[in-house]
């Protein structure tokens, strides 16, 4: 006989830089140690692939202050760890946890990335929520809690990144942590009608409550986070991101990643006139580059701009041999069915296009399944007419903000970014287009295609503008900065709070 779920919960509860972008370590005047909390930790490998997200907005935000990242290895094991892995590099220490084998796939294929996942991306009809999957997410953040907490310092602030970890706070809390813990949701969260879809929604909301801080990407994913407390919960948001749910106090904000704009433009520059970008450059034969970064997702919608590349053929013939498209996916979580399903619809799309459009001498489009070097795509970008970002939905999106970084000024290229992207709220002179409309993409990958030089120059300098103006320097200290404020505002009341681990753990009827 299964157990009562209130049973099985209680029972749960129970030289990474490169000389050439290294700097002096500089203290953030007002805190102690940054502690990056995620759910893995980078590689040396990953930072200079990885085309977007946490790895490379960290590998810039930590070079600039002593740190601890602490995350899983990417190892399983059978047994119990006794304490995580210890790697000291110059001002960052890297702490990595081996976690159980057998919750790492409820964890992480389950609950975080079969039900959270497609939810906060409003892919309703994809979520596969199971109990037992909820069970083993808490359980690994409590396995996170456990081992983070020895390796804590009084003054440090704890800063812990994205969905899979939501909980974690709330599992500090009731073992005594009281630093201040701050939270940023790298994803978007969805509106009230889509979360309460979830059966643990309110357990989610509980978990954010637990934080100091919770940061999104946009303000449109602040709004829906406030909305749920105010309409589902009956509880109060206030002016200045104060909010009063769960029997806490704490802030909310908004805070758009960024990058480091001067640093990807020099990497750029640097590879403009190397051996790959030569052999490029003559492989396509004075035809105009447009290019995709993507990882194979479902929310990329690069079904939708496959089949507006191919309107863009059928109704403008000068562009089948005057254009090529290079699409880098590598794949990802080939282990989600759903990933798979997406892998082979893209290939028979692309397959076809091609077989329609290409010729003895030239194939429209080159897709590829691979991980390459940040500075070969920085490369690549600096060469391209226009950067294809056309997700149905993202947090932010940081290869449309690396593309404008990478151009030559002289002639550049421009972003075709979704409306749906967190990205296009601050780069509006970006070729906006709804993901959604194949039709509406089609004309707008024409209207670069054949935009003149001046504009193509003002509209570049008003987005490199707004990238410089909010790069992931001003991010960090942002947050960091803004955490240290509410923390410090909300002392007095802190001591008459109370931290219900039960409820945390999200025991539900």
């Amino acid at each position: 006989m299964p157990l009562d779920p209130r049973s099985r919960i209680r029972d749960i509860v129970s030289k990474m830089f490169g000389a050439e972008t290294a700097r002096a370590p500089v203290n953030m005047p007002g805190i102690g140690r940054l502690v990056i909390v995620s759910n893995r930790v980078a590689t040396v490998a990953q930072m200079k692939t990885n085309p977007g997200g946490l790895a490379v907005a960290m590998a810039a935000a930590l070079r600039e202050h002593p740190a601890m990242w602490f995350g899983s290895s990417g190892e399983f094991v059978d047994h119990t760890v006794e304490a995580p892995k210890i790697q000291n590099e110059g001002p960052l220490i890297r702490a990595l946890l081996d976690l159980p084998r057998s919750d790492y796939d409820r964890y992480y294929a389950g609950f975080s990335n079969g039900a959270l996942w497609p939810l906060f991306h409003y892919r309703v009809g994809v979520v596969n929520f199971s109990h037992d999957d909820y069970a083993a997410y808490l359980r690994v953040n409590e396995e996170f809690a456990r081992h983070l907490i020895p390796l804590l310092q009084p003054d440090d602030v704890i800063w812990i990144h994205d969905y899979q970890l939501i909980p974690l706070a709330g599992m500090l809390r009731a073992r005594g942590v009281t630093q201040k813990i701050g939270f940023f949701l790298h994803i978007p969260f969805p509106a009230p009608e889509i979360l309460t879809t979830l059966p643990v929604h309110e357990e989610i909301a509980r978990a954010l409550a637990q934080y100091d801080l919770v940061g999104f990407q946009t303000q449109t994913d602040q709004a829906s986070f406030t909305d749920y407390i105010q309409r589902e919960r009956r509880e109060q948001a206030y002016a200045e991101g104060w909010v009063q749910a769960f029997g806490r106090r704490f802030r909310v904000g908004t805070f758009p990643i960024s990058i480091d704009p001067e640093i990807v433009a020099a990497r750029a520059r640097r590879m403009a006139g190397g051996t790959r970008n030569k052999q490029l450059r003559d492989s396509l034969s004075g035809r105009k580059l447009m290019i995709g970064v993507d990882r194979l997702d479902y929310t990329k919608g690069l079904d939708r701009r496959f089949q507006a590349i191919e309107h863009l053929f059928e109704e403008h013939e000068e562009h089948r041999r005057g254009v090529v498209v290079l699409q880098i996916a590598p794949p990802t979580r080939g282990d989600v069915p759903e990933y798979r399903r997406v892998r082979a619809e893209l290939n028979a799309l692309i397959g076809h296009i091609n077989g329609q459009f290409g010729d003895a001498d030239i194939l429209p489009i080159r897709y590829l399944n691979r991980q390459f070097s940040q500075d070969i795509l920085f490369g690549y970008f600096r060469i391209s007419r226009a950067a294809l970002v056309t997700p149905l939905r993202d947090g932010m999106n940081l290869v449309a903000k690396e593309f404008v970084a990478c151009q030559d000024p002289d002639d550049p290229g421009i972003p075709v970014l979704s409306r749906f992207a967190g990205a296009a709220k601050q780069m509006d002179a970006a070729m906006i287009v709804n993901p959604f409309d194949v039709r509406g993409m089609a004309g707008a990958l024409h209207r670069v295609l054949e935009m003149p030089i001046e504009e193509r120059r003002e509209r570049h300098q008003s987005l490199l503008e707004s990238i410089r103006g909010y790069d992931i320097h001003r991010w960090r200290d942002a947050f960091i900065s803004e955490l240290t404020r509410t923390y410090e505002e909300l002392i007095p009341s802190r001591e008459e709070e109370t931290v219900d681990l039960f409820s945390l753990a999200g025991a539900h009827h």
